[in-house]
């Protein structure tokens, strides 16, 4: 785990203006939410995976603007250890992070396309795994396809890896840029702190699952 130095929810403008997305990232992520939360707000985001599981919390202050990024990180199993065994780490470590930042929620990337049967069906019991370590302790949970998650941070839906790893890292202030699959589960919860505003706008109604 790494706790960044002075994490915040303000970007670089020189880094925007290079990749084109100044304007429509503000207005995304930097608006004003009508309604302002009376406490602070703390996310679980999840980007499941057997072998590479992303994790981060994040949290918006009491005014609305600020989002930290508390924590992050991956949950690496060894190809030598067995499914199941894959599943109870997930489930074990998604717990204990949960159990130390005690967020609010928790928020997931979504399954969409998967090249087959198969792969479906071991992303989904890593996802159900961490599902069942969050609800286990009562969080409500929320999921975001994944082209929305990127769109949220990058500005579309068909963005790579690398540049959802780049506007993390500069819309959250990280000091470094996170591994990808760390970086995508802040994006879930970047995604998921757009939602909570879209909802208070009343543009869209969440549900969780």
């Amino acid at each position: 785990m790494r706790v960044p130095i002075r994490p915040c929810f303000s970007f670089k403008k020189h880094a925007l203006i290079a990749c084109g997305l100044l304007a429509p990232l503000y207005v995304a992520l930097s608006r004003t939410v009508l309604t302002s939360p009376e406490a602070s707000e703390r996310v679980l985001a999840v980007d499941p995976s057997l072998r590479g599981t992303g994790y981060a919390v994040l949290e918006r202050g009491e005014s609305g603007r600020k989002i930290t990024a508390l924590t992050w990180g991956v949950i690496r199993n060894a190809a030598k250890l067995s499914q199941s065994g894959c599943l109870v780490a997930i489930h074990d470590q998604i717990r204990d992070v949960v159990e130390r930042y005690n967020p609010g929620c928790a928020a997931f990337e979504s399954i969409i396309y998967v090249q087959s049967h198969q792969t479906a069906i071991i992303l989904g019991c890593a996802r159900g795994a961490a599902i069942l370590a969050a609800a286990q302790r009562g969080l409500s949970i929320f999921e975001y396809p994944p082209k929305r998650v990127k769109q949220a941070v990058v500005g579309r839906g068909g963005a790579q890896k690398e540049q959802v790893a780049f506007m993390v890292r500069a819309l959250l202030g990280l000091t470094e840029t996170p591994q990808a699959d760390a970086a995508d589960a802040l994006a879930v919860g970047l995604a998921h702190f757009q939602a909570v505003d879209a909802s208070r706008m009343g543009v869209k109604a969440m549900e969780s699952i």
